[in-house]
């Protein structure tokens, strides 16, 4: 079984950074892709930065030139550098990988419980 763990969500300031870390651990053979979606009460689950092996990264609009994500393929986490935030940057930021348990498996696809970023004065 593969687990995702999240850390590093809280309350920030319009303009503040905020930094995510994700950690998945348990049977892994191989990690083919690992992002961040997020959700906003009323709002769909929306993709907001993945990093896929051997891909170009891709990040959401309303993003773009604000958070970077990066990734530690020896330790298997993943990390998403918020910067300059925004009130509408508000949701549950969930963990999502995509990862073969073995040689012989399909991938699959991973989530984590989600931790929750506030951005208010």
């Amino acid at each position: 079984q593969v687990q995702l763990v999240e850390s590093g969500g809280g309350t920030a300031q319009p303009g503040g950074s905020l930094r995510l870390s994700c950690t998945a651990s348990g049977k892994i053979y191989d990690i083919a892709a690992m992002g961040w979606y997020r959700q906003s009460p009323g709002n769909e689950r929306e993709l907001v930065a993945n990093i896929p092996t051997g891909g170009l990264t891709f990040y959401a609009d309303p993003v773009k030139g604000r958070f970077t994500i990066s990734i530690d393929r020896s330790k298997n986490a993943v990390f998403l550098q918020m910067n300059n935030l925004e009130p509408e940057d508000t949701a549950t930021y969930y963990c999502h990988a995509r990862i073969s348990p073995s040689v012989l498996s399909m991938t699959n696809t991973y989530w984590g419980r989600g931790t929750q970023v506030i951005v208010s004065s």
